[in-house]
């Protein structure tokens, strides 16, 4: 683990800390803009960090299939592949269950999606999110986790929740840079609040970064 986070200040139940990181130290709470293929549009860096930003979000399943794990990795990683020296976070790409829903087949195996470029499958597992994410080299990853629409009810959200602390344990065993990338877990069950207390103490129960 390469993190820190510190409460610097209370009032009633909000919070104000610091979470240190390799490459940065972030104030939170913090808006975090999404870069989805490692660029904000319309704003160069130096107007991000002008007005402050101190952590950008990217998104493994887009930058996955451009410009490439494999090319990011060869330029030494996704903070050089932007010239950006602040924090980066890399999603798991699981998101893309919800949004490309049409495009995707979800199994235990993990998620296959029917590319929007090109109509080729891209099956997305636990490891080869991790995979990609360790090549990309963002100081926070995201486990994959089952998503599912919050409107969902009934088998699949109690389904999707399991299926997510199973799916944690695999992104762990897959995990090859703990000492400078911070694994963390994503919380699943919907609006069911007896299976979201059940996911939060399997994520502590890990003892994960982020947890």
């Amino acid at each position: 683990m390469t993190l820190s986070f510190e409460i610097v200040g209370r009032f009633n139940r909000a919070r104000a800390a610091q979470l240190t990181l390799p490459h940065f130290t972030c104030q939170t709470p913090r808006f975090m803009p999404v870069g989805t293929q490692g660029s904000i549009k319309g704003l160069t860096n130096n107007q991000l960090e002008e007005i402050g930003c101190q952590i950008i979000l990217g998104n493994t399943y887009h930058l996955a299939l451009h410009p490439g794990a494999e090319l990011i990795d060869d330029i030494g990683g996704l903070h050089k592949f932007m010239n950006w020296k602040r924090a980066l976070l890399t999603d798991s790409g699981g998101f893309q269950m919800v949004s490309l829903l049409h495009l995707a087949d979800i199994t235990e195996e993990g998620v296959t999606f029917q590319s929007p470029a090109d109509g080729k499958p891209m099956l997305l597992t636990p490891e080869e999110s991790i995979r990609i994410q360790n090549k990309i080299g963002a100081d926070i990853i995201m486990a994959l986790d089952d998503v599912v629409k919050t409107t969902i009810t009934g088998p699949r959200i109690e389904e999707a929740m399991y299926r997510t602390l199973r799916w944690i344990d695999r992104c762990i065993a897959a995990h090859k840079r703990p000492e400078v990338q911070n694994l963390f877990g994503i919380v699943q069950g919907g609006l069911d609040p007896t299976l979201r207390d059940i996911c939060v103490k399997g994520l502590v129960s890990r003892n994960l970064p982020g947890r």
